[in-house]
This record gives structure tokens, sequence and C-alpha cells, in this order.
């Protein structure tokens, strides 16, 4: 049976999906191209050719992670423009292990004169879609993106989200003040 040959652009596609995992996993530092390379079925010089080096597929990674999240918000937003919906909106994404996990890699490693940049650039365009989808103000949004943040770091722990572990009382205490909010 012959083999469908992917476009080059759904090849990059099928790497950033390889990369998504392999950095969610490792981290920059702990993740190599050749892991990439393994799990998208390709060779290690084809992963290079396409993004250059490591650190340009880490800041494909996390860009995309991050456009992942403004389209999600986009979606939603399209439907009711609040502050609310876009909260559920990330209940959703919180589901997405690698995405968010991916994302607080980038911050972990925005020491780094290239990451840096890339990492604070993807936050900030998520904190302007947000004020520009619902109209939130400085405070509002400040406050979305501050719970997001520690849900992130919650679903990260497996504290929420499809894996959670077992609750424990101060899971459940800080649980109870964000839930529904």
């Amino acid at each position: 049976m012959p083999r469908t040959r992917l476009t080059a652009e759904e090849r990059q596609e099928q790497l950033l999906d390889a990369a998504l995992t392999a950095f969610s996993t490792g981290g920059y530092t702990g993740t190599t191209t050749d892991q990439v390379a393994r799990l998208s079925g390709v060779s290690q010089p084809y992963v290079i050719r396409i993004f250059g080096t490591k650190q340009q597929l880490f800041l494909a990674t996390v860009r995309r992670a991050g456009d992942r999240i403004e389209q999600r918000f986009r979606e939603a937003a399209a439907e009711t423009p609040t502050l609310d919906s876009l909260g559920a909106a990330y209940d959703d994404l919180l589901a997405q292990q690698e995405l968010i996990t991916v994302l607080l890699h980038g911050f972990t490693a925005s020491a780094d004169p290239a990451i840096g940049p890339v990492v604070r650039d993807c936050f900030g365009r998520i904190y302007r879609t947000i004020r520009d989808l619902t109209g939130a103000t400085d405070v509002e949004a400040r406050e979305f993106l501050a719970m997001g943040m520690l849900l992130t770091c919650l679903g990260a722990m497996r504290v929420v989200g499809p894996e959670a572990v077992p609750r424990e009382p101060w899971m459940t205490e800080l649980l109870g003040r964000t839930e529904g909010d």
C-alpha cells in the first residue's frame, strides 16, 4: 500500500505536536531534537532542517501553545464575550496537560535572552486578547490571569484536570475558593 506523502505544512504540524509532547515532559533543557524526531517518525537532521535549532523548535512550540489559548478564547467570546465564558474555555484547555505544561516550561526558561521575549510576548498577547474580547478592565484581566495561573499550576501538579490526584484538605480549601469563579 503506498504511503501518503505529507505536505511541508502537515509535516511541520506533526513535528510541533511531537515537540509539545516532548517539551511538556522534559522541558527546554531536558528535551532533545532526537526525542522530537523519534516521536514524529522522522530523522533528527530533518527536525533541524525544518526548525534550525532546538531553541527555535521550543519557541515555535510555546507560540503554538499561546496561539491555541488565544484561539479557544476567541471561539468562546464569539458565543458570549465575557470573562465567565473565557474561564469555561480555559477549563477545557486545562484538560490538555501538555499545553499548559509547555507554557510553564516556557515561563521557567524565560531567563534565556532568546526565550524570554517570546514568552513575554505570548503572555502579553493573551492578556490583550482577554481585554479586547471581553472589555475587561486591567484589574479584571489581571485577576482573571492570576486565577488562570493558579489553575495552570494546579493542573500541572495534577490537582485539577483529567488526571487529578486524590484531594488533600488544602487542595479542597483552595479549590473551594476558585471553583466557579
